[in-house]
């Protein structure tokens, strides 16, 4: 499976590296300094069927992916959970023009059936495009007949692999519930709709109350208090961050509520990474604690090209497979009352060339 080792063994990253940092593909919600409250919830899933990857998210909205056989390119079939759900193809690769200005097409080898696409907005950053939606239901059918679909920009083509769609599609009607009815991706039957299983009940997040921030922000000259400073784990990140004083003058602050200030340390840098292990104090710095945070599997010690906002109440971290930024993992945690609690987990393990707002989510919340 290719997030396995993402979200099943976990990968942390080195000191100063860029390896991504994400953990398994166990539901887990609750508080940063109470990592065992755990949730009962619906848990997320992935399989790999030969070249295909497919995801199913706690909300049980599901995500079918395959891959250029050559070079960048990809396919992804969406479908939310439910029975009103309907399913939406996305596509994209890198055109020597560098992006879409006309219609693309999307053709199974040795059908008849040609599906246009339009792009996704004029100023996309990456070359994406959507089949239309009459279209969508025929090159599904299609795709379990066949073994290549040729995708076409301009007279470029890029080829994905389509050995193990029709498992992979299948899989997503069996976790669904859709097998037999008239809304299943493959093994369509008369069964009506109002058989399928409604989406699952997401987990609720209330941020709590913003505050006023007062000294405490991006501000110049921002020290640590002695109580932070002195502990191993900050002692081991200076020194592993003392090649750059920029870097480790970058100390991240917040008040968090009346009696609790966020502090981050910077602990290591890369050509596109650096990551931040985050602490609280009281506002006189006293009562320090290392913060852990709940991931759909093992809690985070460490924070990647995070950053936090005091309006939202928000952590969002993406800590990036490679430059490009179309692999890695993206999480967010709100503040609440109970702690940080994860809002939302996405990844992407291949860097195929997907953007970030079309990886899989493993984790939603309302």
């Amino acid at each position: 499976m290719r997030l396995t080792a993402l979200f099943l063994a976990g990968i942390t990253l080195a000191a100063c590296g860029d390896g991504p940092v994400a953990k398994s593909a166990e539901a887990a919600s609750g508080t940063i300094e109470r990592p065992g409250a755990i949730q009962s919830v619906n848990q997320p899933g992935e399989r790999t069927f030969r070249d295909w990857y497919v995801v199913c998210n706690n909300a049980n909205a599901c995500y079918a992916f395959g891959h250029a056989t050559e070079g960048t390119g990809w396919v992804r079939v969406a479908i939310p959970a439910g029975p009103d759900g309907k399913p939406e193809i996305v596509l994209g690769f890198w055109p020597e023009t560098g992006a879409f200005t006309g219609v693309v097409t999307a053709q199974v080898t040795g059908t008849s059936v040609v599906a246009a696409t339009d792009p996704v907005g004029d100023d996309a950053e990456y070359p994406v495009a959507r089949v239309r939606a009459p279209q969508v239901e025929a090159l599904i059918a299609t795709m379990t007949q066949g073994e290549v679909m040729t995708l076409n920009a301009g007279g470029e083509t890029v080829s994905i692999s389509l050995s193990g769609a029709a498992a992979s599609l299948l899989w997503i009607d069996e976790r669904q519930g859709r097998l037999g009815t008239t809304t299943a991706l493959i093994r369509k039957g008369d069964r009506s709709p109002s058989t399928v299983p409604p989406a699952p009940a997401l987990p609720v997040v209330s941020p709590a109350a913003a505050v006023a921030q007062g000294r405490y922000g991006d501000q110049e000259g921002q020290a640590l208090p002695t109580t932070i400073r002195d502990l191993p784990d900050v002692v081991q990140c200076r020194a592993d961050t003392d090649f750059n004083p920029d870097l480790q003058a970058a100390i991240v602050s917040a008040r968090l509520d009346a009696d609790t200030v966020l502090w981050g340390v910077p602990c290591g840098a890369g050509a596109y990474n650096f990551s931040n292990a985050y602490f609280t104090t009281r506002p006189d710095g006293s009562n320090p604690r290392r913060l852990t945070f709940p991931s759909t599997g093992e809690p985070l010690d460490l924070l990647v090209n995070a950053s936090y906002d005091p309006a939202t109440r928000v952590i969002d971290a993406f800590d990036k497979g490679r430059g490009l930024g179309d692999c890695g993992t993206a999480s967010s945690w709100t503040w609440t009352d109970r702690g940080f609690v994860l809002k939302t987990s996405s990844g992407m393990s291949d860097c195929n060339g997907v953007p970030s707002e079309y990886w899989p989510t493993f984790w939603v919340t309302r």
